[in-house]
C-alpha cells in the first residue's frame, strides 16, 4: 500500500525525523488559507499523487493528456493569491511524470508547505533487499528532480550500505556515509540522527520502501526531508490500523480494490487473456504457460487473479465479474486443480456468473482433482458454450487461439506472434557467463578466469596421531615399534594476581 507525501511527513514527525510546517488542502480557498496561516514569504505547493516525478511532471486538462495547463506538478510560490492560482491549475486537472507511464493521475489534495533556504539537495531511499535479507540504506549527494538521470548515467555516485534490522542503523555507519557524501562535521552530526530516525520509521511501520527526495541540508547545516514517498507491506497492515486509515482508494486500482473485499490477489497486466485460478503459485504457473504456450498466437497474460483456497461460487461469480471489466480481456481461461476447493464448485460459481453477468468473449476451463467429472458433466450439460481443456496446455493454446477468433469476429485482425519465451532469460547475466565456459569446456569443473579445467587433486589419509605415556609402552610391546617422543604440555599459568613490586 503507498502514502502520500503529507501522510508519509506524520509517520516521520511521529519518528523524530526534521520536517517543515504543511497542510493538506482539497480546495482552492483551503489553499489560499493554508498559505496565509503558514505566513511564511515563500510557499511550495505540491500536488499529490502516487508517483514520483511530480516537479518535473506535466499538468493536463484531461485525462488523456491532451490538453496542456503547465510545466510541473509542484510550484514555488509567493504569497496567498500566487498559491491560490497554482492550486487552481492543479487541483481536479491530471499529472503525467515519468512514473505514471503512458496515463495520468488526477489531482485530487494539495500540501501547502513553508520554503525552506536549501545549502545541498541529498538523495536517501530505503528499500528491502531480499537477496541479502536485510534493509538497504541508499544514498547520493546528487539528489533533486534529476536522481533518475544520476542513478542511469553515473551510477557511482550512488552508495549502498545494509544494516540489521533487530540492530537498527548504527551511528558509525550513518557517519560513514555522512563524511562520503562530503558533509561538514556538524552537518554529518545531524545527518546521522535523521538518517537513524528514517531507518527507525522504515523498521516499525512494515515498509517496503521509503524514499526521501530530496534530504536537504539548510544553510544553518540542519537535515531537513523535503519530500516523502512510502509503501508498506499489505500482509503487516493489521499491526498499523492508522497506516491502513491512509489508504485512498481514488489512487487504487478499482478492480484491485474489488478483489481486496473479497479476500482474492488480482494484479492487472498487459496482456489480453484473462486468468482465474485458485492458489499463487498456479496462478504464476498459468501465466508462464500463457506466454510460453499461447506465444505464436499473441497471447499474454491479462492479469493475475488468486481466488483462494477455499472459494465460494459466489468468489467466483465475483472474480468472473472483475475480469469481464477489462477490455483487454479477449478470452478467458479458468484453470482449476480442486484440493481444498472441490471441481464441481468452481463449475457452479462459472456457470453461475456466465448466466448473471453474460459471457461475450470465448471461455476455456481446464478442471483437475476432488470431483472433477462432476464439474465436467455440469459444464457438459450447461447448454453454455464453454471450451474444456484436457491439461494446462491444451487450455493455454485453445484460449490462445479462440482469443484471435474473437479478434477476427469482430474485424480487428489477429494478434502479431510474440518471442517464444526462453527459460535462459530467467537466469541471471553472470550465471549464464559460467553455464557458457562450462559448456565450452566439456568439464564441470572450471576456473572462474580462464575457462579451464581444473587440476585434479590427491585425497591423502591422514596418519593416526602417536599414543603417549603407558599407551605409549604398551604399543611398543605389541607392535615392537617404538612411537615418536610427545612434548609435555606447558604448565598453565597463575590465576592468582602478581603483586606489584612498586610502591603504590
Amino acid at each position: 500500500m503507498k502514502i502520500h507525501e503529507f501522510q508519509g511527513k506524520q509517520l516521520f514527525k511521529a519518528h523524530g525525523v526534521p520536517v517543515l510546517r504543511g497542510i493538506a488542502c482539497t480546495t482552492v480557498d483551503q489553499v489560499e488559507q493554508a498559505a496565509i496561516q503558514l505566513g511564511s514569504p515563500v510557499v511550495v505547493v505540491k500536488s499529490q499523487i502516487h508517483a514520483g516525478g511530480r516537479g518535473k511532471g506535466t499538468v493536463f486538462a484531461d485525462e488523456a493528456g491532451t490538453r496542456k495547463v503547465m510545466d510541473g506538478g509542484v510550484k514555488v510560490v509567493k504569497g496567498a493569491a500566487a498559491a491560490r492560482e497554482a492550486g487552481a491549475k492543479l487541483l481536479g486537472n491530471w499529472l503525467k511524470t515519468i512514473q505514471t507511464g503512458d496515463g495520468t493521475k488526477q489531482v485530487k489534495t494539495i500540501y501547502v508547505e513553508d520554503g525552506c533556504q536549501i545549502a545541498k539537495e541529498l538523495y536517501l531511499s530505503i528499500l528491502l533487499d531480499r537477496a541479502a535479507a536485510a534493509p538497504v540504506l541508499v544514498v547520493s549527494r546528487e539528489g533533486g528532480m534529476d536522481i533518475e538521470e544520476v542513478a542511469h548515467h553515473s551510477p557511482e555516485k550512488i552508495l549502498k550500505l545494509h544494516f540489521d534490522p533487530h540492530m537498527g542503523l548504527g551511528a558509525y555507519q550513518a557517519r560513514r556515509l555522512g563524511f562520503e557524501l562530503g558533509l561538514t562535521p556538524i552537518q554529518v552530526n545531524n545527518f546521522v540522527k535523521t538518517a537513524q530516525a528514517l531507518a527507525k520509521c522504515f523498521i516499525e511501520t512494515d515498509a517496503d520502501m521509503l524514499e526521501v527526495n530530496p534530504l536537504v541540508v539548510t544553510i544553518n547545516d540542519e537535515i531537513v526531508a523535503l519530500d516523502s514517498k512510502m509503501s508498506f507491506d499489505d500482509n503487516a497492515l493489521f499491526r498499523h490500523p492508522d497506516i491502513a486509515a491512509f489508504l485512498d482508494p481514488n489512487e487504487e486500482d478499482a478492480a484491485e480494490l474489488e478483489a481486496k473485499k473479497h479476500d482474492m490477489a488480482f494484479v492487472k497486466l498487459d496482456g489480453n487473456i484473462g486468468c482465474m485460478v485458485n492458489g499463487a503459485g498456479l496462478a504464476m504457473a498459468t501465466m508462464d504457460a500463457i506466454a510460453l504456450y499461447g506465444s505464436d498466437q499473441g497471447a499474454f497474460p491479462a492479469n493475475f487473479l488468486d481466488v483462494g483456497g477455499g472459494a465460494t461460487a459466489e468468489k467466483v461469480t465475483t472474480a468472473f465479474k472483475i475480469i469481464l471489466k477489462d477490455p483487454s480481456v479477449e478470452a478467458i481461461l479458468v484453470n482449476i486443480f480442486g484440493g481444498i476447493m472441490k471441481c464441481d464448485t468452481i463449475a457452479s460459481g462459472v456457470l453461475t456468473a456466465v448466466r448473471e453477468v453474460g459471457l461475450d468473449r470465448p471461455l476455456v476451463v481446464r478442471l483437475e482433482g476432488t470431483n472433477v467429472a462432476e464439474g465436467k458433466k455440469m459444464i457438459a450439460e450447461s447448454g453454455l458454450t464453454v471450451i474444456a481443456a484436457d491439461d494446462l496446455k491444451d487450455g493455454c493454446v485453445k484460449a490462445a487461439k479462440a482469443a484471435n477468433a474473437y479478434r477476427i469476429a469482430k474485424g480487428i485482425g489477429p494478434r502479431p506472434a510474440l518471442p517464444t519465451p526462453s527459460a535462459i532469460a530467467y537466469i541471471p547475466r553472470k550465471v549464464r557467463k559460467s553455464a557458457e565456459k562450462v559448456r565450452k569446456s566439456g568439464s564441470p569443473e572450471v576456473r572462474k578466469s580462464g575457462g579451464k579445467p581444473m587440476a585434479k587433486t590427491k585425497i591423502v589419509a591422514k596418519k593416526k596421531a602417536a599414543p603417549a605415556g603407558k599407551k605409549a609402552k604398551a604399543v611398543m610391546k605389541k607392535t615392537g615399534k617404538p612411537t615418536k617422543p610427545v612434548k609435555k604440555a606447558a604448565p598453565k599459568a597463575s590465576k592468582k594476581p602478581v603483586k606489584s613490586s612498586k610502591r603504590r
